[in-house]
């Protein structure tokens, strides 16, 4: 049985993915770390909860001793709109954070996990079914530190043989958790608009297409690369993973199936807007389906139906 860390289990993919896990290995087994925020109740009061610096290599190793750690799957993070307000503060999480696990790891011989993003490419880039090796130059902060971190947890495998593994990951949607600062939160403020004022002005212009994905197949690929057969694969770390290709007017379409008088009205933010336009339309995921048998389980028509019918709920409104 395995004891696994989550670090940012605070966040939008940490607080789903403590709980699948601890569903999936026993609450006891799953230890939750945050820093700044504070993991909701369901987190905090069923199984153990610490608070953690990842920048102070010192309160990871405390905990992976403590609790006898032996996978990690490292989430804390700055995204890519907040990180490009605050790059000093960027660098220090994403890239310090990733050094100090990477040698905990290295100390207490654990498997880590360390999602990358469709940020990790950049202007050059072919955009559409973009490739799992392929250019990478991107012009962000946020994107800088994730290639570092796919180049930096190779190194740690090649070099160390530390089972590291991970996937790029889309924009991600889902009703129980708000984004924290991402250049893809539309996605999912367009869902508690429409249904709290059957509006919304979003911050991307039409025909901004970017890969998407429901948070259950997010949890299903993170758990999935980690229990995959290593003898599978070829690649190991920032496999190409997505769902869906679509652009803002896509979601509003298919929204307004299920509320005909929603209206989709657009004010472009240039930051978000010039973030958005340097990466992938659509990513070719292939190698992840052939090395280690991914594939989503929800579409957008899917996906909006849920949406709109687990939000309505927790909003109030059904």
């Amino acid at each position: 049985m395995h004891t696994i860390l989550v670090t940012g289990a605070a966040g939008q993919i940490g607080s789903e993915l403590t709980m699948a896990l601890r569903e999936r290995y026993g609450n006891d087994n799953v230890i939750a770390a945050a820093h700044i925020t504070q993991p909701d109740d369901t987190v905090s009061r069923s199984g153990p909860c610490h608070f953690i610096d990842c920048a102070r290599a010192n309160t990871v190793a405390e905990i992976v001793g403590k609790y006898k750690v032996d996978t990690i799957y490292h989430l804390a993070a700055v995204l890519s709109a907040v990180a490009e307000e605050k790059p000093q503060l960027a660098w220090n999480v994403n890239m310090v954070g990733l050094y100090n696990v990477l040698e905990v790891a290295r100390t207490y011989h654990c498997a880590v996990f360390v999602p990358s993003s469709i940020g990790a490419f950049g202007a050059s880039t072919p955009q559409d079914n973009t490739p799992q090796d392929t250019i990478q130059r991107p012009t962000t902060m946020y994107g800088v530190t994730k290639v570092a971190g796919e180049l930096l947890c190779d190194y740690y495998h090649n070099r160390f043989g530390i089972d590291t593994r991970g996937v790029r990951f889309p924009g991600l949607i889902s009703y129980k958790t708000l984004p924290g600062g991402g250049t893809t939160d539309y996605a999912v403020e367009i869902y508690y608009e429409a249904i709290r004022h059957s509006k919304y002005t979003c911050y991307l212009k039409k025909g901004t297409y970017l890969d998407m994905m429901y948070m259950p197949d997010a949890i299903k690929a993170a758990i999935g690369i980690m229990e995959a057969n290593p003898d599978g694969l070829k690649h190991r770390n920032a496999f190409n993973v997505t769902a869906m290709s679509v652009a803002p007017e896509n979601i509003g379409d298919e929204i307004k199936k299920v509320i005909p008088e929603f209206i989709l009205e657009f004010e472009i933010d240039p930051v978000r807007q010039a973030i958005a336009d340097s990466w992938p339309n659509k990513m070719d995921d292939r190698a992840a389906r052939e090395e280690w048998g991914w594939s989503p389980e929800y579409d957008l028509k899917s996906m909006t139906r849920d949406m709109i019918e687990k939000l309505s709920e927790k909003l109030g409104t059904k």
